[in-house]
């Protein structure tokens, strides 16, 4: 079962996940482009929802944040891709404005399982 690539994957207790926190993790997935590279994600919540997106922007697959867990653009509204400064919708992950407007991130599938939040790729 381990290595279906569509398998929940546990990030982090759910007590763990604070407003303005972002959880960084990596998938047991690896990326088809270069291939075997690392897939990473990160968790967060939006208001009083979770979510979670895979940490590369549509434009150059370069990984989003700055520093360890620095998503978020200077207002705190928007996830900002630290290379081009693209600027996202937490919500949905759709790229507002920069070089990959009209794009969006790849949301990742979440739910709460035993107190634990799990994520698994979209099938």
């Amino acid at each position: 079962m381990s290595n279906n690539p569509h398998s929940w994957q546990p990030v982090c207790p759910a007590s763990e996940l604070t407003p303005g926190q972002f959880v960084e993790f990596r998938l047991r997935e690896k990326a088809r482009e270069p291939e075997g590279m690392p897939l990473t994600g990160f968790l967060f919540l939006d208001g009083t929802t979770p979510r979670a997106y895979l940490n590369i922007c549509p434009h150059l697959g370069v990984e989003l944040n700055w520093m360890p867990g620095r998503f978020m653009d200077s207002d705190n509204l928007f996830i900002q891709c630290s290379t081009h400064g693209a600027l996202f919708k937490p919500g949905d992950g759709e790229c507002i404005a920069g070089p990959c407007q009209g794009d969006a991130l790849t949301q990742l599938d979440l739910r709460e399982q035993d107190g634990q939040i799990e994520i698994r790729l979209p099938e």
